[in-house]
């Protein structure tokens, strides 16, 4: 247990307490963004940030993630807001816990295992994508000094390691970037332009809402988005944190901390949040490992904009633009695109497919979703190719036998049909399936229609070698076996 402890959370003292701070002076502008996507005041996103990164660094599966609130939740909340107000936001965010905490207990998180390589790839260059695009604002119509700002800010990140890597060069970035900033006196987009930078610390408050069925059935949709959305994103990271430690993660208990971070996010009067790819990135490459790291980035957060606002308020944006770049190039796989003439052309098209999607609707569940289905019908379309029939006639030319090798599903039923040749002339007809498998009510049917084909044309017909979970199959559903059943189908 004390070696557990350490492990997960001192193992790596300065790296996390450095990491962390880099992180917290990061989630400010991004919070206070997307408070203003979802139509709600700045202080709401700031505060969610601080509950869901101090919740999850205890609760959650994956040391060293960063959990806030983000931009893709942050969509699904605007017509609620818009319609219902804040309360209802609330209530939303308590109900979308809940069902991520469900969806831990039923152990959803190992679906992760179907979402291929391919569709983590995509998700995560489009990902990159989109944080380039949301930095353009800051880059479009502005003076000089924006430019020549972001520009110092990229040489201090990229060539201040070659000095030395005992501290973060992001952090060196933003703090440097002010002090010139405050010094010269420039007249350029700050932190502090953002938004108003709460005053308080936050209070627990129940959600303000009547407990009525009208109001389930007001919230439930927006929650059932959120709590997908947000799992789909969370566990996305995960994977990706995963390969960039080379550590394991439990993602089912990353559900159940999520759920948990949101539920209590929410009575503090923050928004539904989860985990953030560019914020975790950022944390990994600035030396986090543990759960310190997370508990640090959400602590500071709460201090620097309840205590600290005034200097906070003073980072230009420019630097923190500088930081995005860097998370957004680091981010990219650029082995990707120096695979795509080695790679199938399946695995490119599920890839690229997943981040067209991603970054033209801005909605990471719909883009994942469609490499996921595209991946499976590529899968299906290619074990379905693996089949073979052979067949032989004895020396008599009395008998012929069919031999089946490969998977008999669906996707490769037709295949099948197609094998056998019923205008053959013979007594009978054996056909082996001791190296087949059949696998679902298509394969069952597709086998009724060879066997019943033949004894329409007066062939014995007799199947043999069905493995166990075959056999079971054909019991169940099967007709050529069943007098009764061929009699009504050849009515029919």
């Amino acid at each position: 247990m004390a070696y557990s402890v350490r492990q997960h959370w001192f193992s790596n003292l300065r790296g996390d307490i450095l990491a962390g701070l880099v992180v917290a002076l990061a989630l400010i502008p991004e919070a206070i963004a997307f408070s203003i996507i979802a139509g709600v005041d700045p202080k709401v996103g700031l505060y969610a940030s601080f509950c869901i990164a101090v919740v999850t660094a205890f609760a959650g599966g994956r040391p060293a993630m960063i959990s806030a609130a983000t931009g893709a939740m942050a969509l699904l909340m605007v017509t609620l807001v818009k319609e219902h107000g804040l309360q209802y936001l609330l209530a939303a965010s308590v109900l979308c816990g809940a069902l991520q905490i469900v969806c831990g207990y039923l152990k959803l998180g190992s679906l992760m295992r179907f979402v291929s390589r391919s569709v983590v790839t995509g998700f995560v260059n489009a990902l990159a994508i989109l944080i380039f695009m949301a930095q353009l604002p800051e880059l479009i119509g502005v003076t000089w000094h924006v430019y020549a700002m972001t520009a110092a800010g990229l040489a201090i990140i990229y060539l201040f390691p070659y000095i030395t890597r005992a501290i973060p060069s992001p952090l060196v970035c933003i703090v440097s970037l002010t002090a010139v900033s405050m010094a010269l006196g420039l007249n350029i987009h700050t932190v502090g332009d953002m938004g108003e930078l709460p005053d308080s610390l936050p209070l627990f408050l129940l959600p303000d809402v009547p407990l009525n069925l009208q109001t389930l059935a007001i919230i439930f949709p927006y929650s059932a988005a959120m709590a997908v959305v947000g799992l789909l994103e969370s566990l996305m990271t995960a994977t990706i944190v995963d390969e960039f430690t080379d550590t394991s993660s439990d993602k089912n208990r990353e559900c159940k901390g999520q759920g948990l971070a949101n539920i209590v996010a929410a009575c503090l009067g923050g928004m539904a949040g989860c985990a953030m790819i560019g914020q975790s990135v950022i944390n990994v490459k600035s030396g986090g490992r543990t759960r310190l790291s997370t508990l640090i980035a959400g602590v500071v957060l709460l201090i620097l904009v309840v205590f600290l606002g005034p200097w906070v308020s003073q980072i230009p944006m420019a630097a923190l633009v500088s930081v995005m770049i860097m998370v957004s190039i680091g981010t990219f796989s650029w082995d990707s695109i120096r695979n795509l003439r080695t790679y199938p052309l399946s695995t490119n098209v599920v890839m690229i497919a997943t981040v067209v999607v991603v970054v033209f609707t801005h909605n990471l569940a719909i883009g994942v979703l469609v490499g996921v289905l595209l991946s499976a019908l590529f899968f299906a379309n290619k074990v379905g190719q693996v089949l073979f029939i052979g067949s032989e006639a004895d020396e008599s030319g009395i008998q012929r036998t069919y031999s089946v090798v490969g998977q008999v599903f669906f996707a490769s039923s037709t295949r099948f049909n197609a094998a056998f040749d019923f205008r053959e002339v013979v007594q009978k007809v054996v056909i082996d399936v001791s190296r087949a498998h059949f696998w679902d009510i298509t394969a069952v049917n597709a086998l009724d229609k060879v066997v019943i084909k033949f004894r329409r044309e007066g062939t014995n017909v007799e199947v043999i070698g069905l493995n166990e979970a075959s056999a079971t199959l054909m019991d169940r559903f099967a007709v050529h076996d069943k007098p009764e059943a061929v009699e009504k189908l050849m009515d029919h």
